[in-house]
């Protein structure tokens, strides 16, 4: 079942309908998706991260996750003193 559920090229999201907690954290847990619905879709909240994997995206937005996705790191390196003198 893994390998024809995550053959696809597209990881946005996958679901999974299951009466066993068990089985809902093993499988969700080799799915090579963003997010995984179990018995249920979507039900989102904001604050959880939100992205693909593969050809849907690279990173992740939501909650914290939104600066990050969004912005790039810079370094400012500065010498605010005059070591010469």
């Amino acid at each position: 079942m893994r390998a024809l559920a995550n053959e696809s090229d597209y990881g946005l999201d996958a679901q999974l309908f299951t009466e066993n907690l068990h089985t809902a954290h093993r499988v969700s847990a080799r799915l090579q998706a963003g997010t995984v619905w179990v018995n249920c879709f979507f039900i989102r909240d904001l604050r959880a991260p939100f992205g693909g994997v593969g050809s849907s995206g690279v990173g992740r937005e939501g909650g914290h996750f939104s600066r990050e996705f969004f912005t790039e790191p810079k370094a400012v390196i500065m010498q605010i003193n005059d070591r010469s003198a």
